[in-house]
This record gives structure tokens, C-alpha cells and sequence, in this order.
């Protein structure tokens, strides 16, 4: 499969780009930006699709879907929104092109097919999605609406990397209606525990729930509430956030409902989103100098089955096996693929699974049809068993349950041993320069000081924990008086 993956202590940044392109993830386009998601990384995408919106369901939510453009009077109808991604957006101003005379074969815009209004290519939906609510909602009768969209979305980037930060990137948006500011608020803590739920006990990635500071607050956002993540590298990444509108969008669209005693009041409102940056989460969380890790629940291939053998008969009997064992492991709803391709040595296979993360490997070779036997390797600590052909369900059904476990606890150990609290700034600036990972310290709830400490340190608040004691101390920076500690970290 070709030389190894540079270490992640030499340079985390390029072992995460080789990880991406050499597992057959992803890779640059053609176009500026902009990522091409090869089959095996879109497989990984589809996981995560499918028990998202098994969750989503569950919870009451439908999927629809809202147009890719979003005229300019929509957009910035809510000027908050408007304004906080306003430099991110890409903007259509014609529709048509024409032959170039001066340039034989080769295309022009035509200025004569300028749009009467430029079209905003959609960032976020919230403008198009509460300008069609204003006509599906008139009573109380009417909410809740309960709304998700699978979509691409886009944001114009200077820098990007692959599945963290394009220009173009997937998604899924949550937009919901709601009668009052409590089941409005109750819906954006729901969705927050929904993706904590999701990210915890299928990417086996722990996170901590919180609110984000004003200054981190989605752009027309009341409160955001988020669920943050923390890489090997001990940076942080914001793996999903739900956001209380409030009555911003209802306001801005002038969107009313007539209550049970026939008055007119504005609607309550939420939006929630994850991306395609959860499988960047999934790599720098779990994968090794060797390749990729993943976890057994997202796993597109949970289970590989290399034959080993030498000429055509050996071959026969081999694939007997491994088909019948392919069928038995299938029976229980566990994904398995038989690699049975003969212009590929084993060694070969070895490392291209290794690489790509597959959980659990079994080898099967002439001795293992004379033992009955088969070598069982996991992908997360290189250990082999024998195993007893007859055994191999219940044991590959046990062990995929245990490595998804020992993979959350391993994020957990690394996450726990990098919260450091301080007291002082110089601690602060030290723990962030040297160990990394999040920085437990009191602030005093001020944006000067917020970006104070941004400006001299990368670090930003990342979440106020909702779990967080009120407790009495001095601001990190200012010294002033704080009634609690936030968490700091330098982030992707």
C-alpha cells in the first residue's frame, strides 16, 4: 500500500492530510476549495446519515427540502445572520453565458443576463426556511413544525482542509416552530443531548455539553448550545451545535400564530447542525501512526475475510469457509466483506485494511481448514487470537462491543488528563503553549477580556460547561470578580 503515514509527533497536519487520502477518504477537486468524497468516506458519511435520522425520527422530526438559493432580501432580512456570514457567501449575479467572439470555443458571462436580484448560494437556510413557514403557519394548531434538511451548504474558505474547513461541505439542518420560549428551549437542549448521544456512543468520541459565549454564539442566535470534542493533538473541535433563535426569524419574516384565545404572537424558534467535519473528528480522535481507527458502530466494513492459500484448490476450499462464515456473521447484522481478489497478495490486503481503519481482520489459511481455526487481528491494538471456526460469531460479536467501548474510554482517559485548571495567566499561557487540551479558568464574562486572551494565546472559550458549579474567583486576565469557569482551548 506504499510507505507509512509521517508520525503524528513529527507533524500532526500532514498525518492527517496522508490519512484522508491514503484510506481512499477523500480528496482535493478541481474546483478551489472544494472536497471530492471518494466512496469508502462517503460509506463512513451514510453511517452516520442513517443513525442520525433514525435519532432525528424518534424525536418527532420530518425531512423536507428548501432551495439552493436564497434571493439577497431573504438573506438579509434577519441582519444579525446576515451580517455574521456575509463575508462567507458566494453570490450568483448572472444567469446565462455566451460564446467569447474574441476567444473561439471558449465561454463568457453574458452581461446582458445580469439577475434583476444576485442570489445568495445558501450558507445556513434560516432566511428561505422562515420565509416559507410565514405560509404553512397561521394557528396554534399549526406548531410545533418539526423540520430537517439533508444538504450541502456553502461557505466561502481562504484555508481549507479536507472534511474540517470547505468551501462546500454537507450537512444536516434542524429548523423547528414552536408556540413558546419553553418548548422552544426544550427542543434546542433535546437536539444537543441528541448529537451528544450520537457522537458519544457511535463515534465513541466523548464530549462536553455547554453554551457558547456571546461572541461564539451562532450569528442570530439567542443562546447557542454545542457539544465539544478534543483531538490528540489537545486541540478542540466543535463536533455540533443547536441554537435558541428565539423570535429573531419569526420577527424579521414577520411570522404569527393566532393563540387559543385568537390573539396574534410571534413564533418560537430553533436550527441544529452537524457536518461532514465529524468524520475529520472521527480520524484525529481515534487513528494511529498506522492509519486510520474506526469505531465498530460506524465502520463500513466492521469485519474483513482475507483468504491466504497457494493455487487453485487451496483457494476453493478457503472461500468455502469464509462464504459460510461471511453468511453466519451477516445473519447478525454485522457488515463483512470477503476480500476474495486474487491479483492482490495477502500482505498486500493486510495494510490496505489496516489503513482503512476495519476493525477486526480474520485470516484464514490451508492450516486454519485443517484446525478449524481462523486468526482474529484487531485494527486498534495489533492483538491476534485463535479462534474455533464454530466460535467466531459469538467471539467477533463480543469483540466489536468491546472495542467500541475501549475506544471511548481511551478518548475519555486522553480528554481527562487534559482539563487543567488555573488560577493565574501565566498559567494559562503555559498550559496552552505546552500540554494543550482545555484550560479550566475563570472569566469575567466580558468580551474585551475574551478577546484579550484570543488575541495572545489562539485559545478561545469553547463552552461554558452546563455542568459547571457556580463558584466564586478572579477573572484569569482581568482579575475581576467571576462567578464561574469556562473552558478555554485553542480550536480547529
Amino acid at each position: 500500500m506504499g510507505s507509512k503515514l509521517t508520525s503524528r509527533k513529527i507533524d500532526y497536519s500532514k498525518w492527517y492530510n496522508e490519512i484522508v487520502i491514503n484510506a481512499d477518504l477523500a480528496e482535493n477537486s478541481a474546483v478551489r476549495g472544494c472536497m471530492i468524497i471518494k466512496p469508502y468516506g462517503y460509506a463512513i458519511w451514510e453511517r452516520m446519515q442513517a443513525e442520525l435520522d433514525k435519532m432525528f425520527k424518534e424525536t418527532g422530526h420530518e425531512n423536507a427540502y428548501f432551495p439552493l438559493f436564497v434571493p439577497k432580501s431573504l438573506f438579509e432580512a434577519e441582519e444579525k445572520n446576515a451580517e455574521g456570514f456575509a463575508k462567507e457567501c458566494a453570490v450568483v449575479t448572472h444567469y446565462r453565458l455566451k460564446n467569447d467572439e474574441d476567444k473561439p470555443g471558449k465561454l463568457k458571462v453574458d452581461p446582458n443576463a445580469k439577475l434583476e436580484e444576485e442570489l445568495v448560494v445558501r450558507p445556513t437556510s434560516e432566511a428561505v426556511i422562515w420565509n416559507t413557514f410565514k405560509s404553512w403557519i397561521q394557528s396554534y394548531r399549526d406548531l410545533p413544525i418539526l423540520i430537517n434538511q439533508w444538504s450541502n451548504v456553502v461557505r466561502w474558505e481562504m484555508r481549507t482542509r479536507l472534511f474540517l474547513r470547505t468551501s462546500e461541505f454537507l450537512w444536516q439542518e434542524g429548523h423547528t416552530a414552536h408556540s413558546t420560549k419553553k418548548e422552544a428551549i426544550e427542543e434546542t437542549i433535546l437536539m444537543n443531548q441528541v448529537y451528544a448521544n450520537f457522537v458519544e456512543n457511535y463515534m465513541a468520541i466523548p464530549v462536553i455539553q455547554g453554551i457558547k459565549s456571546a461572541s461564539e454564539r451562532f450569528a442570530g442566535a439567542e443562546e447557542t448550545y454545542c457539544i465539544e470534542a478534543l483531538m490528540q493533538d489537545g486541540k478542540a473541535l466543535q463536533a455540533g451545535t443547536s441554537h435558541f433563535l428565539g423570535q429573531n426569524f419569526a420577527k424579521a419574516f414577520n411570522v404569527k400564530y393566532a393563540n387559543t384565545h385568537g390573539a396574534l404572537e410571534h413564533v418560537w424558534a430553533t436550527s441544529w447542525g452537524v457536518s461532514t467535519r465529524l468524520i475529520g473528528a472521527l480520524i484525529m480522535t481515534h487513528s494511529d501512526d498506522n492509519g486510520l481507527v474506526l469505531p465498530p458502530n460506524l465502520a463500513p466494513i466492521q469485519v474483513v475475510l482475507v483468504p491466504i492459500y497457494k493455487g487453485e484448490k487451496q483457494q476453493k476450499e478457503i472461500a468455502k469457509v469464509a462464504n459460510h462464515m461471511k453468511k453466519a456473521l451477516e445473519s447478525k447484522n454485522i457488515r463483512v466483506k470477503f476480500d476474495n481478489r486474487d491479483k492482490f497478495k495477502p500482505g498486500y490486503k493486510f495494510n490496505e485494511y489496516e489503513l482503512k481503519g476495519v476493525p477486526l481482520r480474520i485470516a484464514i489459511g490451508p492450516k486454519d481448514i485443517e484446525n478449524g481455526t481462523v486468526e482474529i487481528a484487531r485494527r486498534d491494538t495489533f492483538s491476534k487470537t485463535l479462534v474455533d471456526q464454530d466460535e467466531v460469531v459469538d467471539f467477533i460479536s463480543m469483540k466489536l462491543d468491546q472495542i467500541q467501548s475501549d475506544l471511548f474510554q481511551k478518548a475519555l482517559g486522553f480528554r481527562e488528563s487534559h482539563i487543567t485548571e488555573v488560577e493565574t495567566f501565566k498559567e494559562f499561557k503555559k498550559i496552552i503553549d505546552k500540554k494543550g487540551g482545555f484550560v479550566s479558568a475563570h472569566w469575567d464574562g466580558t468580551e474585551e477580556t475574551e478577546e484579550a486572551i484570543k488575541n495572545q494565546t489562539k485559545a478561545t472559550i469553547r463552552c461554558i460547561p452546563l455542568e459547571s458549579k457556580e463558584e466564586q474567583g478572579k477573572c484569569v486576565f482581568s482579575g475581576n470578580p467571576s462567578k464561574q469557569r469556562v473552558l478555554f482551548a485553542k480550536a480547529y
